[in-house]
């Protein structure tokens, strides 16, 4: 990711006005382009057999447009300058964003085999916030990873109470688990009170917020 590229990315969204679903489609299958791209192509396209039915691979392909500003925006903010890592680097609604002031507590959760949000990047930013926080790095992938119901008893994960400046450290001394992550993160919402039904804030119907993105 380079200004020249997200320059190329800008212009193309000028045309028509927002990004076409299918194109981020495309962009995060290529990321995994044997299982995810051409596995398709051979099996579907030139052996002619039906693709099985698979509910997440479904549920992933069901896209939906983004508006142009909105996905230029976050390409250049988010990805090119990583701005959200800078106190005060982004401002919402005339708000200045410092992570490092954050001291709720925070449960992080990564998957081992991710390819588009790759858990050596994302650890980084659980070391941010001053308050209490929690890495769990879950197994398998972006999808899958996080979509793991315990009744499957599928993939496990990974805990380690401390908080290393280096991810490799971390896993180093990871205790792995047995069985979805979901379970562990019940405990903590329950540990940290955020189970209790009275402290619970009321889920924001669409137009509530009033906050809105030139």
């Amino acid at each position: 990711m380079n200004e020249r590229v997200v320059e190329g990315i800008e212009q193309t969204l000028e045309l028509k006005g927002y990004l076409d679903g299918r194109s981020m489609a495309y962009t995060f299958n290529l990321l995994r382009e044997n299982d995810l791209f051409w596995s398709f192509y051979i099996n579907n396209y030139l052996k002619g057999e039906m693709p099985a039915a698979f509910d997440l691979l479904y549920w992933n392909t069901d896209g939906t447009n983004l508006p142009a500003g909105t996905h230029a925006w976050y390409l250049r903010h988010m990805y090119l300058e990583n701005r959200l890592v800078e106190p005060g680097g982004i401002e919402l609604d005339g708000v200045k964003i410092d992570l490092r002031k954050v001291s709720t507590p925070s449960y992080f959760i990564s998957t081992k085999e991710d390819h588009i949000a790759k858990w050596n990047s994302t650890y980084y930013g659980a070391l941010l916030p001053k308050g209490p926080v929690t890495f769990v790095l879950g197994g398998s992938g972006h999808i899958a990873g996080i979509v793991n119901p315990p009744h499957k008893n599928k993939y496990g994960y990974w805990t380690n109470d401390a908080l290393p400046d280096n991810h490799e450290a971390w896993l180093e001394n990871a205790t792995a688990q047995e069985g979805s992550w979901w379970p562990h993160w019940q405990a903590w919402m329950t540990e940290n009170g955020y189970a209790d039904s009275e402290k619970m804030v009321p889920v924001r119907q669409p137009g509530e917020g009033g906050a809105q993105c030139d």
